[in-house]
């Protein structure tokens, strides 16, 4: 265990970076350099644009050279983010000029954020063995929702004391700390092997990240509409909700990090998508605020060991010289559902309500869990 925190500490680092400037960059585009609310928007999704594009490359990259390469990679990226929000900060006088640097460093906080988790992960798996992959994909999310938690209120806090420098100023200090901390450590060395096509890491990677796709529709929903659906009701202390899902989802994670090796993923999956399903329908059919929190509490702590349970399971479908290529495909799909929630889900609480968001979330949840225990049904016959 102590290997494999020692590790993943630097994806903490990584997160942290992209948790500082979260809640500034949108206010620093508008008020400060003037610009519109779509143009604010932009300048956080591209990141998210960027983290979802370069994905598959970060997987490929630590089979080529190994996960240490692709950290030093990433967290270079990172502390040239850092260097573009202080650019932009010193060049605020010039919006457009302000603008197009920070714009350049959101790009490259998201191919760095892409490459830090991705090395991470697959730095400890080869530390520790294949057989501890759940284990090591739960605490590499410890970190990063940890990471996002503390880091954005400090972000918001410099940001109001300081300006928005100081956070390319923190940035870049944490990194190059990080970027030494990652020279020093031995490394393990990329597997060596057969390379198969993408295209057929793809194929393989397909059912489990539909999945896992499914199963991330309600926490896309809650995080994006949950104000919005307490608004809608007239209730107080929407923020109560968000709050009870990230602890219950860290503390999942915390209590349970032997449940995959235990139980087997395919098990764990199914129990932990019928229980995020549970706390959904919770959430639609809420009669008070209290209700909905313990609804988004429970979808918190069902949604926890879903990307790490179905991720041992997915990997396993490839030889280990694929491995970092079969993640980093089997975690776009992951991005690809939460940047799709958002304006689906905005959809359909136009035609029908938003209650009706977390009624459909539940039964895509319910959906994912069906097809993970065909998905495991097949997988024992064939064994």
């Amino acid at each position: 265990m102590r290997r494999v925190l020692g590790i993943v500490v630097f994806n903490f680092v990584g997160y942290c970076c992209v948790g500082l400037p979260l809640a500034v960059v949108p206010g620093f585009v508008h008020g400060a350099l003037g610009y519109g609310t779509v143009l604010a928007g932009l300048a956080v999704s591209l990141q998210y644009v960027a983290t979802l594009l370069s994905r598959t490359m970060a997987g490929r990259l630590c089979d080529h050279r190994g996960p240490k390469v692709s950290l030093l990679v990433g967290l270079l990226a990172c502390a040239l983010s850092g260097a573009c929000t202080l650019g932009a900060a010193l060049a605020g006088a010039w919006p457009l000029a302000s603008l197009s640097i920070l714009f350049v460093g959101r790009l490259l906080l998201g191919c760095g954020e892409s490459l830090v988790t991705t090395a991470t992960i697959l730095w400890g798996i080869g530390a520790v063995g294949g057989l501890h992959t759940g284990r090591v994909i739960s605490w590499n999310g410890v970190t990063t929702y940890g990471a996002l938690a503390v880091s954005a209120p400090v972000g918001v806090f410099l940001a109001a004391r300081f300006g928005l420098a100081s956070l390319g100023v923190a940035t870049l200090l944490m990194t190059l700390v990080a970027l030494v901390g990652v020279a020093v450590r031995r490394g393990v060395p990329p597997i060596h092997g057969e390379r198969i096509p993408a295209r057929q890491v793809l194929r393989r990677m397909l059912p489990f990240g539909l999945c896992l796709g499914l199963g991330s529709v309600g926490f896309g929903a809650i995080t994006a509409f949950i104000a919005l659906y307490y608004a809608d009701h007239g209730w107080p202390h929407a923020a109560l909700a968000v709050t009870l899902l990230g602890v219950a989802f860290v503390t999942t994670r915390l209590i349970l990090p032997n449940a995959i090796n235990r139980h087997g993923g395919y098990r764990v999956a199914v129990v932990s998508l019928g229980v995020e399903a549970l706390g959904l329908v919770c959430i639609w059919l809420a009669p008070s605020p209290l209700w909905a929190a313990c609804g988004a509490g429970i979808t918190g702590a069902g949604f926890a060991l879903v990307f790490p349970a179905l991720g041992m399971e997915a990997v396993k479908r490839v030889s280990d010289s694929n491995r970092g290529t079969a993640l980093g495909i089997y975690s776009l799909f992951l991005d690809l559902a939460l940047a799709i929630t958002g304006p689906a889900a905005g959809a359909l609480a136009v035609v029908w309500s938003y209650g009706a968001i977390y009624l459909v979330a539940g039964f895509a949840a319910l959906g994912a869990a069906a097809a993970s225990l065909f998905l495991a049904r097949r997988a024992y016959a064939l064994a």
